[in-house]
């Protein structure tokens, strides 16, 4: 592969079998970039398919769900095969069928994943409050001025783990239209746009009904979203929306991974004073994991 693809292919662990191929569009005049990191098992490729993952800040759900069937697809038709070529090739092509769209490409003009990893100082952004930015168009009415305003945005301090370094982002909400405008308003830092994944939820309380509107997303982190979402309705916050960047580093953390994107998130809460103190944010969890458990031995 690194005889093909040359400064495109990179070892990134050659003990563990990890690989990083940078692919676009045009090699000469990129688009469209995106950056696939794969495992090879010992089992490959014999029994077992290469263990993946697809960075790109633009590939986001039924796209990145589709991409993903279609290499998953060609393992299938190929098992027992070195389908790395295949794959690359397949990206490639969805690459080059983008670009021919009238949509414009990202902002490619950007360091490699394993540079911004490196470059730690650059990742930290302010651990302060943003000023209030003028409002965005999101077609909010006219009547609605007391929340035409974006709010301010808060940045915590970054948790670094084997390389891989996630840092969250808070901003008081009242309405889905702010959250547009805090997700809009951190995309224009090209560090967050450029992170492997950007998971947020938010929770608004509707004081006439009594009732949360709240929601999530795992950006290409499965289950993540979800797992953010819950800690925030454990802790009892309200009006306020957490987003949490990952930077991949290289390194598979597993579980893990899951484990910091929430003390992120709770260090913020806790922080800005969302929730109670620490201690008792630990207790809160604590007791809901204890009701869990209650609940399973009353169903046996």
């Amino acid at each position: 592969m690194a005889a093909i693809y040359g400064e495109e292919w990179c070892v990134i662990d050659d003990c563990a079998k990890i690989f990083c191929i940078r692919i676009s569009d045009d090699i000469d005049d990129p688009k469209w970039t995106l950056c696939l990191q794969v495992m090879l098992p010992d089992e490959y490729p014999g029994t077992a398919p290469p263990i993946y993952q697809l960075n790109a800040p633009w590939l986001k759900g039924q796209e990145r769900a589709d991409l993903s069937n279609s290499l998953e697809e060609i393992y299938i038709q190929n098992i027992g095969e070195s389908i790395l070529y295949l794959w690359v090739e397949k990206i490639r092509d969805v690459l080059i069928q983008k670009s021919q769209m009238t949509e414009p490409g990202p902002d490619v003009k950007k360091k490699t994943e394993e540079e911004d990893v490196e470059c730690e100082d650059d990742l930290i952004l302010a651990c302060q409050p943003e000023t209030p930015a003028k409002a965005l168009d999101f077609g909010i009415s006219e009547n609605r001025a007391e929340i035409e305003e974006l709010p301010p945005i808060d940045h915590g301090i970054p948790i670094t783990d084997r390389r891989s370094t996630f840092q969250a982002h808070l901003a008081p909400v009242v309405c889905p239209k702010q959250v547009k405008m805090v997700l809009a308003k951190l995309y224009e830092n090209k560090k967050i746009a450029s992170a492997t994944h950007n998971i947020y939820a938010y929770r608004i309380y509707c004081e006439d009904k009594q009732t949360f509107l709240q929601d999530c997303e795992d950006d290409g982190e499965t289950a993540a979203g979800g797992r953010l979402l819950h800690l925030m309705e454990i802790l009892n916050v309200r009006n306020v929306m957490v987003v949490v960047s990952r930077w991949y580093g290289g390194i598979l953390l597993g579980p893990d991974r899951f484990k910091h994107i929430n003390n992120c998130a709770r260090n913020i809460l806790v922080e800005r004073n969302y929730t109670n103190s620490p201690e008792e944010s630990s207790k809160a969890l604590g007791k809901n994991k204890k009701v869990r458990k209650d609940k399973k031995r009353s169903e046996h």
